[in-house]
């Protein structure tokens, strides 16, 4: 497949990311099995998933802009908590108004 027919998605996906997307696939999408392999409990990989599904869905987006993006993804990634994450993105877009 050549680069530029690469999902975006796919490609913003970090290592760690696209190594447990690998091991999901292999393991026919069983949350159980993953929870084995990584030796951490159902919940936790749920939680690995949701937050997952979150990155591609923001990935996804395109009427964002890339600044609006980087915070989304920084809220998803717990870095910094989601309230925070829409006080900065609304001083941006008020900002930007101006």
């Amino acid at each position: 497949m050549e680069i530029d027919k690469i999902p975006q998605w796919i490609l913003a996906l970090e290592q760690e990311d696209a190594t447990f997307l690998k091991n999901f696939v292999l393991k026919s999408g069983s949350l159980k099995e993953i929870a084995k392999l990584y030796e951490v409990s159902y919940p936790t990989v749920r939680l690995r998933l949701d937050k997952l599904i979150q990155k591609i869905e923001i990935s996804d987006q395109q009427e964002d802009e890339p600044f609006q993006t980087f915070i989304k993804g920084l809220a998803v990634d717990s870095k910094i908590d989601l309230e925070t994450a829409k006080i900065i993105i609304d001083k941006y877009k008020k900002e930007k108004e101006k």
